[in-house]
């Protein structure tokens, strides 16, 4: 079963040549989030609407980059050309994580890991209703969550060597972080649906991806076991 670093690595390996890109494309991402949070009350509304289509945007750069397609700005805002449901997905993802919040934080996360692959397979499905691709994704997301959690966690090191920047660097580690996740995605496709049935999943079998020597990364050795898996 592949771990945290074969993730990074594959994403560390197909970014080359385009993490400058995929780097303006995350500033332009958090330029257009932060100043929807500037106007209060409005800009939260705006934020929950525009919320959906913008995240759709940025994962699915994030798969094109692990499928070795090109990647462009404008691609950021092609979930608008199917807001409806893009912003109905961000809705539930957002009330549903909320709602299970109420019982208590850790209940909350488990929802929003369980959450995390629906606009991925939105992407491989455009014509898939909202609820459909959240119910999805918890069911892809079953057994894997704390496989995700490791990832996420393996990127610490280097979310805290970006505050040393006061954030410079993060718009070229978010880039890693967001690949690194595609990658997981894929992974879970090779692993659970190599061959589906009524489902357009597409994309290279991504486990070719990670034989061969793997370069050095600093924040390898985190504090918990990043590989561990449920």
């Amino acid at each position: 079963m592949l771990k945290a670093r074969d993730f990074r690595y594959d994403a560390y390996q197909k970014l080359s040549g385009i993490w400058n890109t995929f780097a303006l494309i995350a500033l332009i991402y958090a330029l257009v989030v932060g100043a929807l949070n500037v106007v209060p009350i409005a800009g939260s509304v705006a934020a929950l609407v525009l919320g959906g289509p913008l995240t759709y945007g940025v994962n699915s750069i994030a798969l094109n980059v692990i499928r070795r397609k090109n990647i462009a700005i404008e691609q950021l805002f092609q979930g608008f050309y199917n807001f409806i449901n893009t912003m109905l997905l961000y809705l539930l993802n957002t009330i549903f994580t909320a709602l299970w919040s109420l019982l208590f934080i850790i209940p909350g996360i488990v929802a929003a890991y369980s959450y995390r692959m629906s606009y991925f397979i939105m992407y491989d499905n455009p014509s898939i209703a909202p609820d459909a691709a959240r119910k999805a994704s918890i069911d892809m997301m079953r057994g894997n969550k704390w496989r995700l959690f490791c990832l996420d966690f393996s990127f610490i090191g280097w979310y805290l060597l970006s505050v040393l920047t006061f954030g410079i660097l993060s718009f070229w580690v978010l880039p890693y972080h967001y690949s690194a996740t595609a990658a997981f995605y894929q992974s879970l496709i090779a692993e659970r649906y190599s061959e589906p049935s009524g489902r357009n999943f597409n994309g290279d079998n991504s486990d070719n991806a990670y034989n061969g020597a793997k370069p050095s990364d600093p924040f390898d050795n985190s504090g918990i076991n990043t590989d561990s898996t449920f």
